[in-house]
C-alpha cells in the first residue's frame, strides 16, 4: 500500500462501535472487529491498552499478508483463526492484567471501521460466615472484583468495611449484631455479578460457651439437689432408727 492509498484512507469517514464486556477470570474472551466483508480490507490495527500498561499495536498488512507487532508480549492474546480468515482476537485463560480497552481499527478503500471493547475482568469472592465475639457474626466475601455487596436477615445492626487491594480486587467484611435472645438463625446474602450466595449460622455456634455453662451448671443444681435429697432421707431413717433402740 503505497502513501497515496494511505493518505486516502485516514482521510475517509469512520464508522465507530463501543462495547462493554465482562468475562471472568479464567475463561476465554473473543474480541471481535467490524462486522465487513474481509475481502474489502486494506489494513487491519487491533490497540490494546490493558490498564496501568504501556499499548500493544498489532497491524495486518492484507496486501502482503504481513504482521507487525509492537510492545506486545502476552502470548494468552491470540489470532481467533489467521487475520486472512477473521481479524478477531482471543484471550485465553483471561487475567487480570487484561482488564483495559480494546480496539480494532479496519480501513478499507470505502472508509474505516472502528470497535472498541471495555474489557472488565470479573473476579468471583471467595465467602465465609463465622461467629465473632459478644453476640456477633462475621460475613467475609474475599478478593473479588468488583466488590460484592452484603445483606442480613432478619435486620439487625451490622458494620460493612472494605479493603482494598493492588490487583483490583476488594474485601468486604460485614459484622453483624444481634439483640433479640428469640432469634435462632442469621443469614447473610453476598451480592455478586458472578452470581449470588446465601450462607446460614446457627446462634448456639456463636454462643455455644455460655450455652455450655449454663448446661452444666443445670446439671450440677440438679445432682446437688438429689444428693441433698438421699442425705436428707437417711438422716431420717438414721433418727428412726436411734429412737427405736432408746425404747
Amino acid at each position: 500500500m503505497n502513501g497515496n492509498q494511505t493518505s486516502q484512507i485516514d482521510s475517509l469517514p469512520e464508522t465507530e462501535v463501543n462495547t462493554t464486556l465482562f468475562v471472568q477470570m479464567g475463561a476465554k474472551a473473543l474480541l471481535c472487529c467490524p462486522a465487513i466483508p474481509k475481502t474489502k480490507a486494506v489494513l487491519i490495527m487491533w490497540v490494546i491498552a490493558s490498564r496501568g500498561q504501556p499499548p500493544c499495536r498489532i497491524l495486518y498488512r492484507a496486501e502482503i499478508k504481513e504482521i507487525d507487532e509492537t510492545n506486545c508480549t502476552d502470548r494468552r492474546i491470540i489470532w481467533a483463526s489467521t487475520p486472512d480468515q477473521s481479524p478477531d482476537l482471543q484471550i485465553n485463560a483471561v487475567a487480570l492484567s487484561h482488564d483495559g480497552l480494546y480496539s480494532c481499527d479496519i480501513a478499507t478503500l470505502q472508509g474505516n471501521f472502528l470497535r472498541r471493547h471495555d474489557l472488565y475482568v470479573l473476579v468471583p469472592p471467595a465467602v465465609s460466615l463465622f461467629p465473632g465475639e459478644n453476640r456477633t457474626a462475621v460475613c467475609e466475601a474475599t478478593a473479588g472484583k468488583p466488590a460484592a455487596q452484603i445483606f442480613w436477615s432478619p435486620d439487625g445492626n451490622h458494620v460493612t468495611k472494605q479493603e482494598s487491594h493492588s490487583n483490583g480486587t476488594v474485601t468486604v467484611r460485614s459484622t453483624y449484631h444481634w439483640e433479640q435472645n428469640n432469634v435462632s438463625a442469621v443469614f447473610c446474602f453476598v451480592s455478586h455479578p458472578i452470581g449470588n450466595q446465601t450462607l446460614s449460622i446457627e446462634l448456639n455456634q456463636v454462643t455455644g460457651v455460655t450455652i455450655t455453662l449454663c448446661s452444666l451448671l443445670t446439671i450440677l443444681y440438679v445432682k446437688l439437689s438429689l444428693l441433698g435429697i438421699i442425705l436428707l432421707i437417711l438422716g431420717l431413717v438414721f433418727s428412726q432408727k436411734s429412737n427405736y433402740f432408746r425404747k
